[in-house]
């Protein structure tokens, strides 16, 4: 649920959070689900604005220079940089035998969306990292993820956008 505000209060039953919801019906279906005498945890996190589709049009034309200069494939080059950037991952532990099936839904998802698999000290048990598309990324992440990739353009010769233009773009936020 978005909020734009917060603030706290204390009366006699409590010191309560109080959260301004930019969409109210939001709020009314998150407070309607909330069943009595069941504890819930609360977290609040910075908003933060999506990617650009022109950073994702941006990227994938860096890719295809890199893959026609590398001779490899686009998306092989994106997976790579994928599992690189940090910060776009979950690690779960699951059981051995369910960790296929784990894997092929996961990576369903689109091109960015991959596992790998580490050993556990659990036994019969598998660690599955599973990394998020490009597609999920905040300004943060896809600012990260052409970054790494400007920085290889830039280390094979291949032209890339003046930085100036390149703040612009990742700055520039269009509809998802």
């Amino acid at each position: 649920m978005q909020v734009d505000a917060v603030r706290w209060m204390q009366d006699q039953d409590g010191v309560w959070v109080c959260a301004r919801a930019v969409y109210p019906l939001q709020a009314r279906n998150t407070c309607e689900a909330a069943e009595p005498g069941k504890a819930y945890e609360l977290e609040l996190k910075v908003r933060r604005k999506r990617r650009s589709l022109d950073a994702n049009a941006y990227c994938w034309v860096l890719l295809d220079k890199l893959a026609e200069k590398l001779e490899i494939s686009k998306t092989e080059i994106y997976r790579g940089y994928i599992r690189e950037i940090g910060g776009n991952s979950e690690t779960v532990c699951v059981l051995g035998k369910a960790a296929e099936k784990l894997c092929q839904g996961w990576t369903r998802n689109g091109i960015g969306w991959q596992t790998e698999r580490l050993p556990s000290k659990i036994e019969g048990c598998v660690n599955i990292v599973l990394y998020y598309g490009s597609s999920t990324y905040d300004t943060a992440q896809m600012s990260r993820l052409i970054n790494l990739i400007v920085q290889d353009c830039k280390a094979l010769g291949i032209e890339t956008m003046a930085p100036q233009e390149l703040d612009m773009l990742l700055n520039r936020w269009g509809g998802q």
